[in-house]
């Protein structure tokens, strides 16, 4: 008897803060938030008087409470019954385990809890951004925000922590390793091997589309299969200032550095986005400390290294270099090709000949996923068409990114690149100067102005100081004979449609 009475008080108990709960969220979310997310929860009785157990109709909704709240519901409860430990939020009729929230001992809570800005549903696990946020975002560096209560809330023991957002395609094995990014993935391998930190942060730059986020996610794998309990943070610096803008805003920095600090793995791709805004690079400064202090992992990248990041506080990038820095250069035709095979793997059943495979990887140099998307394109047409893959299938299929992909070369760079390599003055080519030091170095000029620019022969004549038509003709052909009796030239004229075609 007295077992029911103790088992009905605390029911009695818990539903009273339950109500007091849902009045303050109510209020501080606002009605519309509040009708579509927080109404539905339904506190589920219970005989342990240090659990609270809430419950929802659907998983999608369990998760963004969870995401957006729980810190929040934990709060809330403590405020008035400081004996509960733990808040389960769990999926109404569903078997899946409840994630357990702990209350660590921890200083005494604000008599006003702080308010909560009004979150939007997101499939991260991210603090919700505000419905419109400046890239300025407009905040006062100066806003001190309220009093936080350090709450900790890990998942309970035996439950893998909630996986970030990987791509599954992104991992080490699928990574295509030469020269020009040898040193990135070995490092990016010893980074998330297990064990002690070996180096911290990593930073990884390169140009757009080379392989930078591809590394980082192959991280991300890696660190969670050998320890699946671990927790990994995966956003952008935009990703980083929407987020802490949006803590600011709510007066609740507290759980946004909680949240990054308590990382085991922490990746932030292309820094470079919070160059100028001043409040996100000083806490960008203190979560990379702590990190480092912690002896944490951390992964950054760029597309420039540290040192050319304009606009970023010098304070980050001396820590920044703190730990090891590679970079990634950009795809040789070996690589490019290399990367095309691979890329068929997963295309079993399409056939795409090799000279289709060899036109998209000498046409697209600068960008490793223009490279695929390219492919890609070209085997969605073959199957949407039913026709068969070939040079001219290809062409016709991607024309304006052919074209778009081609460096456009002018002849100001061919002259300016030809003076210098053979230690002329620019004004040479122009000149009437007939000496063979001058006048070999004018005709591979014109020859390279013919081939890689679509101006007609006078108008090249015209550049070369007013010369002829017949002059470019014959240049021409000189430079195409000596190209075939003298290595010399023929190797000149190699380098110099290297570097001109980029």
């Amino acid at each position: 008897m007295a077992n029911w009475q103790g088992s009905m008080a605390h029911v009695t108990e818990a539903e009273k803060a339950w109500a007091r709960v849902r009045a303050s969220l109510r209020e501080s979310a606002g009605v519309r938030l509040f009708e579509q997310w927080l109404k539905p929860i339904e506190l589920i009785p219970g005989e342990d008087r240090d659990t609270i157990r809430l419950a929802l109709p659907s998983a999608f909704m369990t998760n963004w409470v969870r995401n957006h709240y729980a810190d929040r519901l934990v709060l809330e409860f403590k405020q008035i019954l400081p004996h509960v430990r733990t808040v389960q939020i769990e999926t109404r009729a569903s078997g899946r385990a409840p994630v357990v929230l702990a209350i660590e001992p921890a200083a005494p809570v604000p008599a006003t809890p702080a308010p909560v800005a009004n979150p939007v549903p997101a499939e991260t696990r991210s603090v919700a951004e505000p419905a419109q946020v400046s890239m300025k975002f407009g905040v006062d560096p100066s806003l001190k925000p309220a009093p936080a209560v350090p709450v900790a809330a890990p998942v309970a023991m035996g439950v893998p922590a909630e996986r970030p957002p990987l791509d599954p395609r992104y991992t080490f094995a699928r990574f295509v390793v030469d020269p020009s990014n040898k040193v990135a993935f070995n490092a990016a391998k010893v980074l998330a091997e297990p064990g002690p930190v070996r180096f911290s942060p990593l930073f990884l730059h390169s140009g757009t589309g080379q392989g930078k986020t591809h590394l980082m996610h192959a991280i991300g794998h890696a660190f969670l299969e050998h320890n699946p309990h671990a927790i990994v943070l995966c956003m952008s610096a935009e990703r980083f200032m929407y987020d802490f803008v949006a803590s600011m805003r709510a007066r609740d920095t507290h759980a946004f550095k909680q949240r990054l600090r308590g990382a085991d793995l922490l990746l932030i791709d292309d820094l470079q986005f919070i160059a100028g805004k001043d409040a996100t690079q000083e806490e960008f400064f203190h979560t990379v400390n702590e990190i480092m202090a912690a002896g944490k992992r951390l992964v950054i990248s760029a597309d420039r290294c540290p040192q050319a990041l304009e606009g970023v506080e010098a304070r980050i990038v001396s820590r920044m270099s703190v730990g090891l820095v590679a970079d990634i250069k950009a795809p040789d035709l070996v690589l490019r090709r290399t990367i095309l095979d691979r890329k068929l793997v997963d295309l079993p059943d399409m056939r795409v000949p090799t000279d289709v495979l060899d036109l998209l990887a000498s046409r697209i140099h600068a960008n490793i996923r223009e490279l695929e998307g390219a492919l890609n394109r070209v085997v969605a047409y073959a199957q949407l068409t039913g026709d068969t893959i070939d040079l001219d299938f290809a062409v016709a299929t991607l024309g304006e990114v052919l074209r778009g992909a081609q460096k456009r070369v002018t002849i100001d760079e061919i002259q300016k690149l030809v003076s210098a390599h053979f230690e002329l003055k620019p004004l040479d080519l122009i000149s009437a100067r007939r000496a063979r030091a001058v006048a070999r170095p004018r005709q591979i000029a014109m020859y390279l102005a013919k081939r890689l620019t679509t101006r007609s022969l006078p108008e090249i004549g015209r550049k070369f100081g007013g010369r002829d038509h017949s002059t470019v003709i014959h240049a021409v052909r000189k430079i195409e004979e000596l190209r075939d009796s003298d290595r010399d030239i023929d190797a000149a004229v190699r380098v110099l449609m290297r570097e001109l075609e980029g």
